[in-house]
């Protein structure tokens, strides 16, 4: 299903909701509305050949002024795209099809974030190949490589990304490997019993990869889990 009507009564779900899992754009429109007409079919049909990769909500704004108030719309036709369920693009007025189908080119996944969501080595080499500096797809493929013993590839896979948490964690990573140190601790990251890696890798401190490695397997598991923030808390008090 690629474009579908909403209505005040299910928006939530059929908008909010489904834009978690793919993008939604939402055009806001009314029957009497002149450039109404000429913008929709161009909306349909940019949304029509991508296959489901983004979907076309239409709200008729005299139907549910509610919602029409809610977005703040003062003239259509108004397009808003929607992204976990946030507002992620917008703009006012019919527009030609280029405009359009950049518009929606902007929304849907690349091919590279496609495969690297796959999350099967060749996908993810598939993705670098596209991409090379993608890192989502570059720390997944460097964990498979770690996982196997390939070291120097894996830092090789590492080389061109940006630096970010994860990344400069599983370089500390294996440097450490390379040098022989915290051999237990990275075991233990290995067999998913983080608490007891942490806990080996607090008491390396204040070593400057061990506290890389921390903070970029902290990252990983994310922000809202209790024992990242437990261990964010014992970091900061062992460093500070």
């Amino acid at each position: 299903m690629t474009v579908i009507d909403v209505s005040e009564a299910d928006f939530d779900l059929e908008v909010l909701e489904r834009s978690r899992a793919v993008p939604v754009v939402v055009d806001f429109w009314a029957s009497w509305c002149g450039p109404c007409r000429a913008l929709t079919p161009l909306l349909e049909d940019a949304a029509a050949t991508r296959e489901g990769a983004v979907v076309l909500a239409k709200v008729d704004t005299d139907a549910n002024p509610r919602l029409a108030q809610a977005f703040g719309i003062q003239g259509i036709p108004a397009v808003k795209a929607f992204r976990d369920a946030e507002l992620a693009a917008e703009f006012v007025g019919a527009q030609p099809r280029a405009v359009v189908e950049r518009f929606f080119d902007a929304l849907a996944p690349s091919e590279a974030e496609l495969l690297a969501a796959a999350g099967d080595e060749p996908s993810l080499r598939a993705a670098l190949a596209l991409e090379p500096g993608r890192a989502d797809a570059a720390t997944a493929l460097s964990r498979i490589l770690i996982a196997r013993g390939e070291l120097d590839e894996a830092l090789a896979v590492l080389e061109p990304v940006a630096d970010g948490f994860q990344v400069e964690g599983l370089r500390a990573r294996i440097r450490l490997s390379q040098a022989g140190e915290c051999a237990e601790a990275i075991a233990a990251l290995d067999a998913g019993e983080d608490e007891g890696a942490f806990e080996l890798l607090l008491g390396a401190l204040p070593a400057d990869d061990v506290r890389l490695l921390i903070v970029g397997e902290l990252d990983r598991r994310g922000a809202a889990d209790p024992l990242v923030r437990e261990t964010r808390r014992r970091l900061a008090a062992a460093l500070y």
